[in-house]
């Protein structure tokens, strides 16, 4: 005799068809259990891990195990895959509401060539409360050693992702775009052309940025990049920093003066670590010498 999973197994099939998402958390595939097991008249006794088992052996349902790769607190995480999903829908299950920054950005907005080794996904914090003054001490120590990276790595199939803790924006100016045959979360143009510039290191280095700021004008809007940085309230001035990509890039002075009108009231720097720099008093800007 079958059993009432295996006569329910076209209206199962049938839902999991219809559901947005092709990635699936645990918690995911328990929840369509308990809101459809009286409509497929299973037993009541009928677990999440029994529908598992019969997910997994009679239908097009994969496990997927995403395994920490550096980090020693981090928890390998198990997710569902229904059919077929891109490696990126599958790093950005990591995190609810997490989107693609920085490399994955460029990708995906075609300000770039290279394929980047990883995915880099943003999960952002909780908000917390800025503290301390900035000084131009404070900066000049900040910035004399290579800046802080994530290693919140995880390995899956042939593909690793890079989670990051982002700032809490709310997800200002994250969007959804279709890229790689499927919908995916990921900071706007403007958006990642700010992001590019305050962590370069996971964009490939102050040469890759250069080359995204090129690519992007007249697709950009300067009002939205300024108005997105505003909103961003970052402590570091790295609006300096822009507008010293934007006159490199070839942008029309009207452009990137509206950068320049904004207050420089310290000397910052274009990226951490800088041993070889030379100075851009128009930006009140260390770069690396010969940049």
């Amino acid at each position: 005799m079958p059993t009432r999973l295996q006569i329910a197994r076209n209206d199962i099939t049938t839902l999991f068809d219809k559901l947005s998402n092709r990635v699936l958390w645990p918690s995911d595939i328990s929840a369509v259990l308990t809101q459809n097991r009286q409509f497929w008249r299973l037993a009541q006794n009928t677990t999440t891990a029994a529908f598992l088992d019969f997910l997994l052996d009679k239908t097009s349902l994969k496990r997927v195990d995403l395994l920490a790769v550096h980090h020693t607190s981090a928890s390998s995480c198990v997710r569902y895959v229904w059919k077929q999903a891109t490696p990126y829908e599958i790093a950005l299950s990591l995190k609810r509401n997490a989107y693609l920054c920085h490399a994955s950005a460029l990708l995906v907005h075609s300000l770039t060539e290279q394929i980047p080794s990883r995915i880099f996904v943003n999960a952002e914090q909780s908000p917390k409360t800025q503290t301390g003054a900035l000084t131009q001490e404070g900066i000049h120590r900040a910035f004399a050693n290579k800046q802080r990276e994530s290693n919140f790595v995880f390995q899956f199939d042939h593909s690793q992702a890079l989670l990051i803790w982002g700032k809490n924006t709310e997800r200002l100016e994250v969007i959804e775009s279709d890229y790689s045959g499927s919908k995916l979360s990921v900071t706007s143009l403007e958006r990642t052309l700010i992001d590019i510039v305050v962590r370069p290191s996971y964009s490939g280095g102050v040469f890759q940025v250069l080359e995204a700021y090129r690519r992007a004008q007249g697709r950009a809007s300067v009002g939205t990049l300024v108005a997105t940085l505003k909103k961003l309230g970052y402590a570091y001035p790295y609006h300096q920093a822009i507008g010293f990509y934007m006159q490199r890039a070839g942008y029309p002075e009207n452009q990137y003066e509206r950068l320049k009108a904004i207050r420089m009231d310290y000397d910052f720097y274009l990226t951490y670590d800088l041993r070889d720099k030379e100075y851009v008093s128009d930006w009140r800007l260390f770069v690396p010498k010969g940049f």
